[in-house]
C-alpha cells in the first residue's frame, strides 16, 4: 500500500488522521485527570507553603502519595510557584520537549531525510501509543528520564563518550529504575561513564538530604521497601514479572528473585554483545526493556522505555514487526482483564504487554554499528547515490556490495496504518478505577 503522491494529498490524509487520532485520545481511553501530577503538586505545595513532609502528603480521598527518592521533590520545587492550571501546562510542555529529544536522538543525524509527511505519520502514530498518551495524561516524568538516558547514548556513539553517564546519574536519582543503565556502561567497558554517572546520583542525592534530612532519612530506610504506597502487586496495569506472578498467586520473594535473576542473565549477555559493536541504539533499548521486566511495579505508562525497541525493529528492517506491535500497545488490551485475570486467557491476554517486552528482549536484532542512533539512508537515496558514484580507478579495489538498508528510523506509513487499525480494538475500555499512583 502506497501513500499519496501529490503534497496535497499528504496534506489531506496527515490532516484526517490528526482529527482522527484527536477524537480517540479526548474520548476512547478517557485522560487520567494528571492524577500523578496532583501527586507532585500536591506534595510540594504541602511541604514548601504548608511546612509538611514530603511523604506524608496523600491526594485527597485516596492513598497514594510521594514514592519517588527525595532529589526528585527538589528537582520539582518550581511547582511551589504555579499554579495548578499553569502546573499542568508546564507538564505538557516539559513531556512534548523531552519527546521531542527522544525522537531527535533515535532518527540520527539523517532526520531532515524524512519530511514533514513522514514525521507527521509518526507523530500521530505515536499519539495512540498508550504508553505515551498514558504517561501525557498522568502528567508522568518517564518521557524526561528517558530523554536524559538517551543523550547519553548520543554521547556514546557520536564520539564524545567523555561527556557521558551525567543523564543516567540524573535520571536514576529521580527514579531507581534507570540505574541500570550503569550496568550498560560497565558491560560496554566505559567505567569512567559508569563512575560519572554514580557520582552525579549519589551528588544529587546528598544535596537533597541537605535540603530535608527527615525525608531522606524515611525514604532509605523505610518508604523504598514499602511497595504498598506504590500500589497493588497484582493490578493489570502492573506489566512487570512481578505482577506476572502476583496475578498467578505467586507473589513470594524467591520465585521473583529467581525470575529476576535469569531475565538481568539474558539482558547481560545481549546488552554486552550489542555494546561491543558499538551498537548503542540496540544496548539501550535492551536495557530499557530489562528495566520494565525487572522492577517489581511497571505501570502500564512506564512502557514508554520500549520505544528505543521500536526504533531498532525499523532500523533492522523489521517494520512489519514493528507495526504490529505498536498496535497492540495501543488497543488498551490488557484493561479487559482488570476485573479477573484467571484461567488461560487472563493469563495470556492480561500480561500482554509483559509478553512483548519479554520477545524483545530475547529476539531485538542486535551489532549494527554503522547505524546506531543514526538512519541509514532511503532505498531510493541509496540507489541514486550508487548511480552516480564515480567508476573504481584500476589502481583502487573494488568496493564491496553492501545491502539496501532500512528506510527509516521513525515508524513509517505501515506502522501508522497498523496503529490506527488498533482503535476498533480499544474502544472497549474502562476508565482505570485505580490510578497507579506517582511512580
Amino acid at each position: 500500500m502506497t501513500g499519496p503522491r501529490t503534497e496535497r494529498g499528504r496534506l489531506l490524509l496527515v490532516l484526517a488522521l490528526a482529527a482522527a487520532v484527536t477524537a480517540f485520545t479526548a474520548t476512547v481511553p478517557l485522560l487520567r485527570g494528571f492524577f500523578d501530577l496532583r501527586v507532585y503538586y500536591g506534595t510540594v505545595h504541602t511541604w514548601v507553603h504548608h511546612g509538611g513532609l514530603i511523604y506524608d502528603y496523600r491526594v485527597p480521598g485516596t492513598r497514594y502519595g510521594f514514592t519517588y527518592p527525595p532529589f526528585a521533590a527538589v528537582l520539582m520545587l518550581p511547582l511551589a510557584l504555579l499554579d495548578r492550571t499553569s502546573a499542568i501546562a508546564a507538564s505538557l510542555v516539559v513531556n512534548a520537549a523531552a519527546l521531542g529529544v527522544v525522537l531527535r536522538v533515535l532518527a540520527g543525524d539523517r532526520w531532515r531525510r524524512h519530511g514533514w509527511y513522514r514525521w507527521s505519520l509518526a507523530l500521530c502514530a505515536l499519539a495512540l501509543f498508550e504508553p505515551l498518551r498514558d504517561t501525557f495524561s498522568f502528567g508522568q516524568v518517564n518521557v524526561v528520564l528517558l530523554a536524559l538516558v538517551l543523550t547519553d547514548a548520543w554521547l556514546l556513539a557520536s564520539g564524545r563518550g567523555r561527556w557521558a553517564g551525567a543523564g543516567i546519574g540524573l535520571a536514576a536519582a529521580v527514579k531507581l529504575t534507570p540505574g541500570l543503565f550503569i550496568g550498560t556502561l560497565l558491560l560496554a567497558g566505559r567505567r569512567r561513564a559508569a563512575a560519572r554517572a554514580t557520582a552525579v546520583a549519589a551528588a544529587v542525592t546528598a544535596l537533597a538530604a541537605l535540603v530535608d534530612p527527615a525525608a531522606s532519612r524515611f525514604y532509605w530506610t523505610r518508604a523504598l521497601w514499602d511497595t504498598g504506597r506504590v500500589g497493588r502487586l497484582d493490578y493489570v496495569s502492573n506489566q512487570s514479572l512481578q505482577g506476572v506472578l502476583a496475578r498467578l498467586g505467586a507473589s513470594g520473594r524467591p520465585l521473583w528473585a529467581l525470575a529476576v535473576l535469569a531475565t538481568l542473565c539474558v539482558w547481560a549477555w545481549r546488552t554486552r554483545r550489542a555494546a561491543r559493536s558499538r551498537d548503542w541504539t540496540a544496548a539501550f533499548a535492551l536495557t530499557g526493556t530489562a528495566a520494565c521486566l525487572v522492577s517489581p511495579i511497571t505501570w502500564v505508562h512506564h512502557l514508554v522505555w520500549l520505544l528505543p525497541s521500536f526504533a531498532v525493529l525499523v532500523r533492522a528492517g523489521h517494520r512489519r514487526v514493528a507495526g504490529a506491535l505498536h498496535a497492540v500497545l495501543c488497543t488498551s488490551v490488557v484493561w479487559l482483564w482488570s476485573d479477573d485475570a484467571s484461567g488461560l486467557g487472563g493469563f495470556l491476554g492480561g500480561n500482554l504487554y509483559t509478553w512483548i517486552a519479554l520477545g524483545l528482549l530475547l529476539g531485538l536484532p542486535t551489532g549494527q554499528p554503522r547505524a546506531a542512533l543514526s538512519l541509514p539512508r532511503a532505498l531510493p537515496l541509496a540507489r541514486s547515490a550508487s548511480a552516480i558514484a564515480a567508476a573504481p580507478s584500476p589502481a583502487s579495489p573494488a568496493p564491496t556490495a553492501v545491502p539496501d538498508q532500512p528506510s527509516s528510523g521513525v515508524p513509517d506509513v505501515a506502522a501508522a496504518t497498523g496503529a490506527a487499525d488498533a482503535l476498533g480494538r480499544g474502544l472497549g475500555r474502562s476508565p482505570s478505577s485505580e490510578p497507579t499512583g506517582s511512580t
